[in-house]
């Protein structure tokens, strides 16, 4: 066939696979080395595999597409395209160090357009068809729909057209295509399952095999092994044929082994592994490796020398429409190259790497695997590290194997990817396909993707299209085309810093390959320059142009620092920025925190100069501070420099600037002391600025007396004992340079003693720490002990706490093992009276903390110590006391000392405790501080009482009686004692009850001062406690005239009727306050109807106990009592107050009317003469209210017996229908004997067949002694199901049978035998009018489930009520219906839920 003169060409001329062809890279202009020897893929693939070596070499024979037309598609990535512009950030503010999100556009796109419109020229003049398979080597081949392959060479010219489409017609269309390694042959298989096989030099038909394989099944895979005459073939019936091709006296043949059939397991992917040309001799080659995928495993057999499986892996849970996929690479891991198979079904893809050991097996190990969130339709290996896959959306993935970082994400549902799935349905055969692996095929796209030296081929309906990864260069420059400089900068590092993934064109020398990199990065920083000047908004507010610049200018000089180019930084990149002027502020600005992190170490005079100019003019004075600090200025103007320092009160730049530029040390503290010292000795107030100056010239003297420069690093070696002693001649000087007559000596110590004691003395003491062995820096500490001593003993001018502070700081020098200061001891004695000044009551607690400071500071050596506790007891320092008897382990005299404090009495509790209670004290010890306390429990009860009780409950408990005598004052004895024993207000620990059932005396005393202090909470007390005596505690309540608390004792000791008329008496007399009242009380009403409450609540707790006479003595009464109190209402207000007491009486008869019957109620209240005369009306509403309760419990009843009575109706049908349900025997032999039972026999014998299945002969169930005779009848329980496991259980249940139940399931006896006269034996089954052990054990599990009260007893309590119900509620109460009726039981429930479902 003739060229296409629209053809395009493959490959231009500089890119043919020839490599002596490819375009020369000039290696002068990229500083690349020259290399004598070219590096081969084996060696690259021997390099490590590890994180930070990820680059590749592009492989030498790969298909170059570079230049394959000019219409390349550029895409970008998912990754790449959602990071957008950078994130808006504040002024001084870093660009992120982590770039590893950023990967840019890693495929290039391109179609072929050459073959693609061949292919659709093709179909509509030659009627070729549609393509429907692809294969590349060094040729392209398409297989199309009417039986057509077209062969296109590295130009896209149409080389060859194999076939025809009358050939077609008969075998139906390609549906696999393969080459072999040398691009000499082509198979081709059909959809109808023939098989043809082409010279590709000749395009002369070599083959046609029809007999490989069953027939009526397409060729769904056709794959060339490494040996030319070996191949692989699997048809729609699941199967897989190996295709031996042999040539014998010039005739072609070809064998066909079947190496998986279909039947056990349809295989509906093959991949053999195939080596390129610099591995053909890795050993693992001579076994012909394939692997094979069924719709249920993966599998992995050789083929040479002899047949053998090597692994078999199962899939697990998928999905079963996922598609299964293989593919073959070699690796490199641990210095060796080894074929990794990497396949999936589904959302994981799993690698298994395979190796051969010297022995000659071959082993399979699993790595690590890739999990996804969508299915995969395909998977190929682009080279050793990275992986493209194609989910059933059609979205193509690039994954890093290492990280499995997916790098880019591309949509290609445009290229219209054809599908196999007809060839998987089989249906140019007829569909005899199962439904699996049609299920399978609706997404199998296996012939439609190609790859060939890391490009990837993508047949569409009417393009091929072609993906490989972009050279890092090509990456960066798409950012860059994007005006995306930032992402481009970010990506362009990564490759610098080696971090980047799916790199192809950086090789080499690291050093080398940074270079290019570097220089690459250069250009874009120059490019991002121009592009930011360039596209500046000229006009709106200033905001928006600081807005922009802080988006640029900080990553410019972000990436510059990084590559350590502030040539380049304060160079071109400036000179450019500057000039904007908004560009050349805001680079200033954004300096500032390189500068703080040490950043920016060469930062040149003239950008220093424009700094701080630039901060000074906008008024950013603590940033001048920051950044003068942190730089090296001695090129700078020093007068200038502290001039504007002082001015602007930057002390800390003004220190630096002096000690870093002038090597000045003392010049500074003589202007912050001349700042702050009139101040102090004028005795004014410092102001803020004042006492910051202050702090400063502390730390900056402790700095200087430490070796350290202030603020920050370390003064020179050379100078540091210079400066040290500089610091100290400056502090011990007589007189300051300008001093006059005024002057005190010593202005300096004095001035920091003044601002403060406490820090200047701790910045001394940290100085002697650091000098111990410097002679001459112990001379110095000599001499500032005595100026101190000089200066502040006897000077009215230091408060006792500076003082104190002083002898603190001696103390701690003197107690040191090395100390070498002396102190005269005479001065401590001094101090000592000077803090112990019994007529000077000022500052006590300030001289009693210092005092205590200089004891723990080890000063305690320096005094006698009994004059001392004296001293202390006299002054009442009594925390002194404390820490001396301590010393002394006078633990009990310590308790003296908390109660004589006022500041610590409640700490006290607290502290006996501990000594108590905590382990470490001697028994002597314990006991002391015991007899102690308890002088001192009446004093501890008047501190807290509550924290008193706690500490007795827990330690004294056994005196309580010696404590109560003790404690005179009663009420707060009873304070005391509702801590103790009420549990009302009882918080700590309990009180022991045995000693209060010992001394029921304690709570009836604490009744009684309950009585007098609280009486409102005497009755709750008593319902709460216990271990109290009735009659005295009654004897108490009366006394106090507690009447409520009075029945309750009466109640709880029996005496109901004494209670109720103790309560009906107060009854009584509040309703006769009320009737005396003429005017209407509403608080008397109240308290009469809280005081009915507790009488009515009384009669109806103890009702149910008393017979019918006794009943009447409570409830007639109170009736009575509340009808006669309406009889003596008089006044305006008695109308309302007798409608109040109606109401009353009404809650009454409804109480009485469950306890009284009806008639008797209705008698007592017509004789009532209130009620008995007038008309009827003044009754009506009391008669109807009795009548409506009455009507309420009838119906109630009447309700209840309906329910009850629908409920065991069914509760029994459900029971007839479950024991009267036939069985259905699970075998048709016997589960001891194992014998099979006739339906005829010889001789009779009786089968026994329970519900749960199993069935016995009963001679068999007897020899098992699973039978027993019960009241006539032979009872039987299952053996299988009760005794198999357990012997002691099968005898509980033997001995459940004897008691009448049974635990076995529900069974019937078949008889077998002859009638007489018969010769054909039957079925009889036995009939028993009584209840089997199965059917009782039925019975008594329905009973379980609806356990409750008694249905009889219900039944039997109703109609008893029904029978009666003419007598009306009289007779009922009479019959002992309320004490003993079910119905007032508390267990009671009515089981008004439905029936639960049951299975016929």
């Amino acid at each position: 066939m003739s060229e296409s003169p629209e053809t395009h060409s493959l490959v231009s001329a500089s890119s043919q696979l020839n490599l002596t062809d490819t375009e020369e890279i000039d290696d002068k202009e990229f500083d690349i080395p020259q290399v004598d020897t070219p590096p081969t893929l084996e060696s690259i693939l021997n390099e490590p595999e590890d994180e930070d070596e990820s680059f590749i070499l592009d492989d030498p024979s790969l298909l170059n597409i570079e230049n394959i037309d000019a219409h390349s598609c550029e895409t970008s990535s998912l990754a790449s395209s959602d990071s957008g512009d950078r994130a808006h950030f504040k002024r001084r503010k870093k660009v992120a160090d982590s770039f590893s999100s950023i990967h840019g556009s890693v495929l290039r796109h391109s179609i072929l357009k050459g073959v693609s419109a061949q292919i659709t020229s093709a179909a509509d003049k030659v009627d070729a068809g549609l393509p429907t398979a692809v294969v590349v080597s060094s040729v392209i081949a398409v297989g199309t729909s009417h039986g057509l392959a077209l062969i296109f060479d590295t130009h896209q010219a149409l080389r060859l057209c194999l076939g025809s489409t009358t050939v077609g017609a008969q075998y139906g269309a390609v549906s696999s295509l393969s080459i072999n390694h040398d691009c000499s042959r082509l198979l081709c298989g059909f959809a109808k399952g023939q098989i043809t096989m082409w010279d590709l030099a000749s395009g002369k038909l070599l083959r046609t095999i029809a007999d490989a394989h069953p027939p009526g099944t397409a060729v769904l895979h056709i794959k060339f092994t490494d040996d030319p005459t070996l191949a692989i073939c699997n048809d729609s019936g699941g199967s897989v044929f190996e295709l031996t091709f042999k040539r014998v006296m010039g005739l072609r043949t070809c064998d066909s082994r079947c190496l998986f059939s279909g039947s056990k397991g349809e295989v509906c992917c093959i991949e053999p592994l195939r080596a390129k040309t610099e591995l053909r001799d890795h050993p693992i080659n001579q076994y012909s490796l394939l692997a094979m995928a069924s719709l249920t495993k993966i599998l992995i057999i050789g083929l040479k020398p002899s047949l053998k499986v090597w692994m078999t892996f199962p899939y697990g849970r998928m999905d079963p429409a996922s598609v299964p996929l293989l593919s073959w690479h070699f690796v490199a891991i641990q210095n060796s190259v080894n074929p990794m198979l990497a396949f999936c079904r589904g959302d994981v893809v799993h690698f298994l790497l395979v190796k051969r050991d010297e022995s000659g097996a071959v082993h399979v190990s699993k790595q690590k695997q890739l999990h996804l969130h969508y299915d995969l339709i395909n998977l190929t290996w682009i080279n050793s590290r990275t992986l493209l896959l194609l989910d059933s959306a059609e979205k193509l993935h690039v994954i890093d194997r290492q990280t499995q970082e997916d790098l880019e994400t591309l949509d290609i549902a445009d290229v219209q990817l054809v599908y196999n799935s007809s060839h998987f349905k089989s249906l140019a055969t007829g569909g005899n396909v199962s439904q699996a692996l049609a299920l399978v095929g609706e997404k199998a796209c296996y012939q439609s993707i190609g790859s060939y030296g890391g490009q990837i081929f993508y047949l569409g309906t009417k393009s091929v299209h072609v993906m490989m990864l972009r050279t890092w260069r090509e990456r960066v420059e798409h950012l860059v085309k994007q005006e995306r400089f930032t992402e481009a900068l970010a990506l362009a590092w990564s490759f610098h810093e080696g971090t980047a993934k799916a790199v192809i064109g950086l090789a080499g020398d690291p050093n080398k390959r940074k270079g290019v990199v570097a220089d690459k990065m250069v250009e874009i920083l120059f490019q991002y320059a121009d592009r930011a000047l360039k596209k500046c908004p000229e006009q709106g507010k200033l905001e928006v142009m600081e807005q922009y610049f802080e988006d640029m200018v900080p990553v410019m000089v972000d990436y510059c620092l990084l590559l350590q180019r502030t040539d380049l930084l304060f160079g071109q990149i400036y000179n450019k920025l500057s000039e904007n002027s908004v560009a050349k502020s805001v680079f200033l600005e954004c300096l500032e925190p390189y500068i703080l992190n040490e950043r920016l170490p060469g930062i040149t005079p003239q950008i220093m100069k424009e700094l701080l100019t630039y901060l000074q003019e906008n008024g950013m004075m603590e940033d001048i501070e920051t950044c003068i600090v942190h730089m090296d200025i001695t090129s700078l103007d020093i007068q200038q420099l502290v001039q504007m320092c002082w001015e602007n009160h930057l002390y800390d730049a003004m220190i630096y600037v002096y000690n870093s530029g002038m090597n000045d040390y003392i010049t500074p503290m003589e202007k912050l002391f001349h700042a702050i010292g009139p101040t102090l000795h004028s005795g004014k107030s410092l102001t803020d600025e004042q006492v910051v100056m202050g702090n400063k010239l502390l730390v900056y003297i402790s700095c200087c007396l430490a070796g350290r420069a202030y603020p920050l690093g370390d003064i020179p070696e050379d100078l540091v004992t210079l400066v040290k002693n500089q610091v100290y001649d400056f502090l011990i000087c007589l007189h300051s340079q300008e001093s006059d007559s005024e002057e005190e000596v010593y202005p300096y110590i004095r001035t920091l003693l003044h601002f403060d004691t406490r820090e200047f003395l701790n910045v001394l003491a940290l100085t002697f720490e650091d000098f111990k062995n410097d002679k001459q820096v112990v001379e110095y500490q000599q001499r500032i002990v005595d100026i101190l001593l000089k200066v502040m003993v006897d000077n009215s001018d230091f408060t006792p706490s500076q003082v104190g502070c002083l002898f603190t700081f001696l103390a701690r020098q003197l107690a040191k093992p090395d100390n070498t200061l002396f102190v005269n001891r005479m001065l401590f004695d001094q101090v000592l009276e000077f803090l112990c000044c019994p007529d000077d009551d000022s500052r006590h607690a300030e001289r009693q903390q210092v005092l205590l400071e200089l004891l723990q500071a080890g000063g305690i050596v320096q005094f006698d110590e009994n004059r001392l506790i004296h001293l202390a007891e006299r002054a009442e320092f009594y925390q002194i006391c404390e820490f001396l008897y301590e010393k002394k382990h006078m633990y009990a005299q310590i308790v003296h000392c908390y109660l004589r404090d006022s500041v610590r009495k409640k700490e006290v509790f607290n502290y006996v405790h501990d000594i108590l209670s905590i382990p470490g004290y001697s028994p002597e010890e314990k006991q002391s501080v015991w007899h102690k306390t308890m002088e001192c429990v009446e004093e501890l009860i008047s501190v807290d009482p509550s924290k008193a009780a706690d500490l007795v409950a827990t330690h004294f408990a056994d005196e309580i009686q010696v404590i109560i005598e003790k404690n005179k004052d009663q009420h707060l004895l009873f304070q005391f004692l509702k801590s103790l024993i009420d549990p009302r207000f009882r918080e700590g620990a309990q009180m022991n009850q045995e000693i209060l059932q010992m001394n029921p005396n304690i709570i009836e005393l604490y009744v009684e001062l309950l009585c007098q202090y609280s009486p409102m909470d005497v009755k709750e007390f008593l319902q709460l406690s216990e271990h109290y005596r009735l009659d005295e505690t009654n004897q108490i309540t009366q006394k106090h005239q507690l009447y409520e608390a009075s029945a309750y004792l009466l109640e709880k000791k029996g005496d109901v009727q004494g209670s109720f008329q103790v309560m009906l008496k107060v009854l009584k007399s509040k309703l006769s306050k009320l009737s005396n009242n003429e005017e209407l009380n509403e608080k008397l009403l109240k308290d009469i109807e809280d005081t009915l409450e507790e009488t009515i609540s009384l009669c109806q707790r103890n009702s149910h106990s008393l017979n019918q006479q006794q009943r009447d003595a409570l409830w007639f009464p109170l009736l009575e009592a509340m009808m006669s109190a309406q009889k003596l209402l008089k006044g305006p207000a008695s109308q309302q107050t007798s409608e109040s007491l109606k109401h009353l009486t009404k809650r009454v008869l409804n109480s009485m009317t469950g306890f009284i019957a009806l008639p008797s109620v209705l008698k007592q209240i017509l004789h009532d003469p209130v009620y008995g005369k007038g008309k009827l009306g003044e009754i009506k509403g009391l008669i109807l209210g009795m009548l409506d309760t009455f009507n309420y419990e009838q119906t109630l009843l009447e309700t209840t017996t309906n329910l009850l009575n629908h409920d065991l109706h069914w509760s029994l049908s459900n029971l007839r229908a479950a024991v009267s349900r036939g069985m259905n025997p699970k075998q048709d032999f016997c589960s001891i004997c194992l014998q099979q039972y006739k339906r005829r026999q010889e001789t009779a014998e009786e089968i026994i067949v329970f519900s749960c299945g199993h069935l016995y002969h009963s001679q068999c169930l007897q020899s098992k002694e699973c039978g027993i005779h019960l009241q006539g009848h032979m009872r039987w329980i299952c053996y299988k199901c009760n005794s198999s496991t357990k012997q002691g259980k099968h005898r509980d249940v033997m001995a459940e049978v004897r008691r009448g139940k049974a635990s076995s399931l529900v069974q019937n006896k078949i008889g077998f035998g002859h009638p007489s006269g018969s010769t054909s034996g039957g079925l009889k089954s036995s009939s028993e009018a009584t209840l089997d052990p199965q059917q009782i054990q039925a019975f008594d599990e329905l009973r379980r489930l609806y356990k409750g009260t008694s249905r009889h007893a219900v039944l039997t309590e109703l109609s008893h009520t029904r029978g009666n119900e003419r007598y009306g509620l009289h007779n009922r109460a009479q019959g002992g219906f309320a004490s003993s009726s079910i119905f007032l039981n508390e267990n009671f429930k009515l089981h008004l839920a439905p029936p639960p479902a049951t299975d016929d």
